[in-house]
């Protein structure tokens, strides 16, 4: 997870308005002073940040290596903020990072930005110090945390305002996209009752936002979510009927230079945490609530993709309802018993075969 650090150092007109949003948003890492430290740190659940070393912070910020050596006390995180001025100052980042004496960088640039921060991640990304980057706002902390795709470990920003910390989560939620193609339906066939597996999870879904499900790991089609109103049944828009007790759903992995590992349906539990995707291919991670298997009619899905060149055969079996909804080509969520022979659907190619949940070489034959 990007480490996103507000600086709550001045108390502004609208500082306890500010402060509460970011409770509400569960983000957490405060930069905190003297004038602002005594109003927060009754507050168990913040991670707090500091330039102040006499502050007793969980995290504290140095302004050069001489301070940092002279300190004695090893409880608290160490880091240092460095503003990139010259290209001595981007060499003496990655030399830092590399010695293990800081926990963190802070790195300020004014002028030139993302050249400086490229070389930065490019050198920092498989070190253990995190590569901090301090930013004007949210349009410049979605660069840098975007930047060659691997992104900054994290931002320190000065929010103006309570939008400004929404739109802080909502980019940390969304932190990768995942692919999307098209695949065409070659096949539908009637299962008269199987054990299906429908996910509840503690976020409300969006309209373009499923589950990608799939009967092998060679594909998964992207089941929508119940959060259409209709005649008959009232929304759930926290709710995916993802499939039988047998498929495959895409759940975040525990390495985070891993996008995401395969779960059985069955495996799924309240309290676990799998990723929803939209239709653009943005992916968040949500937490289960709970999961129900309940005995239903269901459906199969045969398809085949189309990429790089190979053709690509695999199935996804969904219950037998109106209220589950592949997502077309177009982006319009459509009913699985609308569906016909021929059509196009939204899907993941996936790695192939796994063990685990983790993809594997060795030779593995799914079908």
């Amino acid at each position: 997870m990007k480490k996103i650090i507000l600086n709550f150092e001045k108390k502004t007109d609208n500082f306890k308005a500010l402060i509460q949003e970011a409770l509400n948003m569960n983000l957490l890492n405060f930069l905190l002073s003297k004038e602002t430290y005594s109003d927060l740190n009754q507050i168990e659940r913040i991670n707090t940040f500091t330039r102040d070393i006499e502050l007793p912070s969980t995290n504290l910020i140095f302004d050069n290596l001489e301070h940092l050596k002279n300190y004695k006390d090893l409880k608290a995180n160490r880091g240092i903020f460095i503003e990139l001025t010259t290209k001595s100052d981007e060499q003496k980042v990655v030399e830092l990072s590399k010695k293990n004496e800081v926990d963190f960088i802070v790195v300020s640039a004014k002028d030139w930005k993302i050249i400086p921060f490229e070389n930065l991640i490019a050198e920092m990304h498989t070190q253990d110090t995190d590569l901090i980057a301090q930013v004007e706002d949210v349009k410049e902390a979605e660069l840098m945390l975007k930047t060659l795709e691997i992104g900054v470990d994290g931002i320190l920003m000065t929010p103006k305002d309570a939008n400004e910390i929404i739109d802080l989560k909502g980019m940390i939620n969304a932190e990768f996209n995942i692919e999307l193609i098209n695949a065409k339906i070659t096949n539908i066939e009637n299962i008269p009752e199987s054990e299906r597996v429908c996910i509840d999870t503690t976020s409300l879904l969006q309209i373009g936002e499923g589950f990608l499900v799939g009967s092998t790991a060679k594909g998964f089609c992207l089941i929508h979510s119940e959060t259409f109103e209709t005649d008959f049944v009232a929304s759930r828009p926290f709710r995916v009927n993802a499939g039988d007790v047998s498929a495959y759903v895409l759940v975040p992995d525990d390495d985070p230079k891993k996008k995401y590992r395969t779960k059985y349906l069955s495996e799924l539990k309240g309290g676990d945490k799998i990723l929803a995707i939209t239709n653009k291919g943005q992916v968040r991670v949500v937490s289960i609530g709970r999961v129900k298997i309940e005995t239903r009619p269901m459906l199969r899905f045969e398809l085949e993709a189309t990429r790089d060149n190979n053709k690509i055969e695999f199935s996804c079996i969904c219950q037998n309802a109106e209220t589950v909804r592949f997502i077309d080509r177009n982006g319009i969520a459509k009913s699985v018993v609308e569906v016909k022979i021929g059509e196009e659907i939204l899907v993941h190619i996936g790695p192939g075969a796994t063990h685990f949940g983790t993809k594997v070489k060795e030779q593995i034959l799914e079908k």
